[in-house]
Formats: C-alpha cells, sequence, structure tokens
C-alpha cells in the first residue's frame, strides 16, 4: 500500500469507529481487524501503520468528529507528511480543503472532564487515561514461573507483583497462551484485594472471559471450589478454553439468567470465603486501550451502569459466609462507581465493615484505594474489601 493507500485506509475504518460509537457498534479494534480480514493484500507492515493512524486520530480527538476523515484530518492538520499522503490520487483521499472541518484536539469530551474532576481526576492527570498503554503479562504459576518466561522473551519485573513482566508493544506473546495470560498491572493489583488461598471457597461474580478468575485459580494452587458466574453467555463461553490451556481445574462457569440471578446464586448463600465483583463499569480507566470508548459514553449510560452497580452489590453480599470478604472492583476513577457506591452500600449494610488494603499501588480513596494511569502508571482502578461482620 502506498502511504496515500493506508491514509484512505484509515479514514474508511474510522468512519466505521464513528458510526459504532453513535451506535453501539462494535469495539474499534474489532473493526480494524474486520476491515484487513476482507484485504488479505494488506502486509504486516501496512496493517501496524493504518492501525497506527486510526488509534492516533482517535486518541488525538476529544469529541467524537463528524466522520472518520475529519478525525485524520486534524491528524494531519499537525503532520505535514501526513498531510501530504492526502493527494487525491486513485487510492489516497482527497486532496486537503483549508475551509473542511477538522476534529478538534481534546482529551475527552467537557461532561466527563468535568465529572473527573469532581472526583479528584484533574486536568493534569487526564491526558495519562488515552496515552498508549503498556504490554503486561501474568505468568501462570501452574505451568511455569517468570524466570523461565523472562529467560525466552524478556520484559521487567513490576514492583510488589512477583508474577508479572512488562514487555514492549507489540511483542508477540500468543506462542505462550497458557503460560502467560495479558494482564494489565493495575488489574492484578486489585484481585490481590481477594487475598485467595489455596483451599478456600471463591465467587467470581462478574467473570467475564476469566481473566480474574484464572488469576484467583494460580493463587488458590488450583485448590478450593472457584465459581465464575456472568450473565454473558458469549463472554463466559472464552472460560473454558482459557482454563484448559492454563491447566486451571477449580473454576466452575455459571451462566446466569438476567434478573433471575438470585435464584441461580441461593444455593451458594452464606457459604463463599469471597466474592470478586468485578462490576459492569463506564470503563474510563481503561480507555489507554479502548480510547474510542470515551465517545460512547453518556450522563444516562453511567447512570446505567450505577444501577447495575448496585444490583451486583446486592447479589453479592448475600453470597459472603460471616467473616467473610466481598471485594468491589471497577475499572473507572469516577467516584459515582467507585467510591460512592461503596460508601452507600456501607450505609444501608450495617453487617459490613470496609477493610484496610495494603497493595503494591494506589492512594486512599473513600472506603478503599483507587489506581491510575498518570500516578500509577497502570490502568485505572477503584476497589475495596468489605468484610461481613460475624
Amino acid at each position: 500500500m502506498t502511504p496515500a493507500a493506508r491514509s484512505q485506509a484509515a479514514i474508511d475504518i474510522l468512519d466505521q469507529v464513528v458510526d459504532a460509537a453513535r451506535g453501539g457498534g462494535a469495539a474499534a479494534d474489532t473493526l480494524v481487524a474486520r476491515y484487513f480480514a476482507s484485504r488479505r493484500y494488506a502486509g504486516a507492515k501496512d496493517r501496524r501503520a493504518v492501525r497506527d493512524l486510526v488509534y492516533a486520530a482517535i486518541r488525538r480527538a476529544g469529541e467524537l468528529p463528524e466522520n472518520g476523515r475529519a478525525a485524520l484530518v486534524g491528524l494531519a492538520r499537525e503532520d505535514d507528511a501526513l498531510a501530504a499522503t492526502f493527494d487525491g490520487s486513485a487510492h489516497g483521499p482527497a486532496s486537503l480543503d483549508p475551509a473542511e472541518p477538522a476534529a478538534a484536539a481534546g482529551v475527552m469530551p467537557s461532561w466527563l472532564s468535568a465529572a473527573l474532576i469532581a472526583s479528584d481526576v484533574p486536568v493534569s492527570a487526564q491526558q495519562a487515561l488515552v496515552a498508549r498503554a503498556p504490554l503486561d503479562i501474568r505468568v501462570n504459576r501452574l505451568r511455569t514461573d517468570v524466570a523461565s518466561i523472562r529467560a525466552e522473551i524478556g520484559g521487567e519485573a513490576v514492583a510488589g507483583l512477583p508474577d508479572a513482566l512488562r514487555l514492549p508493544n507489540g511483542t508477540n506473546v500468543e506462542p505462550l497462551a497458557g503460560r502467560v495470560e495479558v494482564q494489565d498491572a493495575g488489574s492484578q493489583i486489585v484481585s490481590l484485594a481477594a487475598r485467595a488461598e489455596p483451599g478456600q471457597n471463591i465467587i467470581d461474580l462478574c467473570a467475564g472471559g476469566g481473566g480474574k478468575t484464572l488469576a484467583l485459580a494460580a493463587a488458590m494452587d488450583n485448590r478450593g471450589e472457584l465459581i465464575a458466574s456472568d450473565v454473558d453467555r458469549a463472554r463466559l463461553s472464552r472460560l473454558a478454553p482459557r482454563a484448559e490451556k492454563a491447566g486451571v481445574t477449580i473454576a466452575r462457569p455459571l451462566l446466569l439468567d438476567a434478573g433471575r440471578e438470585a435464584a441461580a446464586l441461593a444455593p451458594f448463600a452464606g457459604a463463599a470465603d469471597t466474592v470478586l465483583v468485578d462490576a459492569p463499569c463506564s470503563g474510563t480507566g481503561t480507555w489507554r486501550r479502548n480510547p474510542e470508548a470515551r465517545w460512547r459514553l453518556t450522563p444516562q449510560r453511567l447512570e446505567r451502569f450505577a444501577q447495575q452497580q448496585r444490583h451486583v452489590l446486592e447479589l453479592a453480599a448475600p453470597l459472603v459466609r460471616p467473616g467473610g470478604a466481598l471485594v468491589y472492583i471497577v475499572c473507572s476513577l469516577l467516584d459515582a462507581e467507585g467510591a460512592a457506591q461503596v460508601d452507600a452500600f456501607l450505609a444501608t449494610s450495617p453487617g459490613w465493615r470496609a477493610e484496610p488494603l495494603d497493595l503494591p499501588a494506589g492512594r486512599p480513596r473513600g472506603s478503599g484505594l483507587r489506581l491510575d494511569p498518570a500516578h500509577d502508571g497502570t490502568d485505572g482502578f477503584f476497589v475495596a474489601r468489605l468484610i461481613r461482620l460475624c
């Protein structure tokens, strides 16, 4: 592909990303993959160059652009080499018109910036939310050890995480499937709040594809009972093959029927040493990986997430045994989803107390800890550990 053709490809993909953001369609990484699946002629360098253009344009535009061309034109206004690819050639974009619309540079929609400021995430820290994320992995101690993986592919240790390595972006970890899992250091850190041990009875209530489930199983040394439940059949179905590759035998998937979760969970009432709630949320802490997600969020959607979070807390509480723990996690920096949710739960649940956390990163926030990219170099999370009184 010529440089001009790469630019046009980026515009085509950005058009799809903008449409998906308006209509709740697929994520940008999925759209990029679909685009090239039908264009086998594009080589690895072309794919990488186009992908880089797409994500550079997404990260630069805080507000949802008018269309894909406006997104890339905004980038081209700041890059003469890119602007030169708008040459009107057969496979390239039409020449730039000084009067045509261009996406304005910004970090995020103004209402979101204000919400983060209200949650003590200042403007100076907000740019880090859309910076490119590092590649972190968790070494699966059931299959191997950090020294072996490091000898094979290198990587840097992550302070406080004996099973973690940080690799150069672009490192191919597919041949290591089962021995390692791609998992942000922040996600590994908040998982430590579960204090999982061999022989325990743990429920991962919002397990999704099982990333934290597998981490819990490794910490349990494959001994005990581990229930991985979710209402999303497609996401939960990914757990079984991942668990098989990882050598995890204690994880038991439990598909829940939305609206009828309590009935399916009733047999586990009062039995869990720990219930981990990785609640559905806005994902403001993971924009480094999905920067277009900030274009999808609205105040109304944020309130729906808050309602879901209250719901899963209500489901989780009865499952914890007296003296056991409920670990609440959201990959968000907004207090409405983190500290305020936990405060509201504690205010209406006299049989519970928050337990202080001592984790390798994060700062106190409300009754828990908050990690953010600017301060901790990880994805953003809020985590709290709540104890059911005996």
